[in-house]
């Protein structure tokens, strides 16, 4: 399928994104994708594929994959700015939210701050909070993850480092009104308890729950064909169920 790659500036920092617009269908809402803490757009770009002829916009926060890597800015604000920099270049107003884990809270954060634009939210395994992370955290991550796994291309140290010393616990767990899936594993692992799933249901009247009998957190592996078709079929529906 065709796709283009654009940057956005935020600041002094350039955003990298993927965009599928050049063959889209106009008639559909877009989908606006935001990773994982370690993710990068070209990881989704097997989802941009899954939801053609839907517009779907794949995006690398700051110190991920394309995207820039400043010396500070790694709070929350700074990653929903992000978004709201790529959103703002590519001329969006109305969208579907699709996050997952630590990208849940950005796209959180952009909900609460611009519910207007939001036509649906998909929380992909993360609870509804913005997560300060303990000393020793990114020593860990990136001795006992990125390194092991060579995943330190998709995010670069400093960004490690930045996250744990600029994040601040942030509850997010406050009224939205647009609809909301809420994607979790039912095997050991999966960030969601009941309590934040009962936030969730809380959070707005108009919740869907799907679970994942074959995952824990890591909801693109066995389940990830079902995961992308509850997604589509969501979105599908809300738009009047357009195909």
């Amino acid at each position: 399928m065709a796709v283009s790659e654009y940057y956005a500036r935020n600041g002094e920092v350039s955003i990298h994104y993927y965009d599928s617009r050049d063959k889209a269908d106009e008639r559909l809402v877009p989908i606006v994708v935001c990773p994982g803490l370690s993710e990068t757009a070209e990881e989704y770009l097997d989802f941009m594929e899954a939801a053609a002829p839907r517009r779907c916009m794949l995006i690398s926060f700051r110190g991920r994959g394309k995207s820039g890597t400043p010396k500070a800015g790694y709070d929350l604000k700074d990653h929903m700015t992000d978004l709201e920099s790529v959103v703002r270049e590519a001329g969006m107003n109305r969208f579907h939210l699709f996050a997952y884990s630590r990208g849940v809270s950005y796209a959180l954060q952009y909900a609460l701050a611009y519910p207007s634009e939001v036509c649906s939210l998909i929380i992909g395994d993360y609870p509804p909070e913005h997560r300060a992370m303990p000393a020793g955290w990114a020593e860990d991550y990136i001795h006992q993850y990125l390194i092991p796994y060579n995943r330190t291309s998709n995010i670069r140290t400093a960004a490690v480092w930045g996250i744990q010393r600029e994040s601040v616990q942030t509850q997010l767990d406050h009224p939205l009104r647009m609809p909301i899936m809420v994607a979790r594993g039912q095997l050991e692992g999966s960030l969601i308890t009941e309590e934040d799933l009962a936030k969730y249901i809380r959070m707005s009247e108009a919740v869907n729950v799907k679970e994942y009998a074959r995952s824990g957190h890591a909801l693109k592996g066995e389940d990830k064909a079902l995961f992308y078709a509850d997604i589509v079929q969501f979105v599908n529906e809300q738009d009047g169920g357009k195909e």
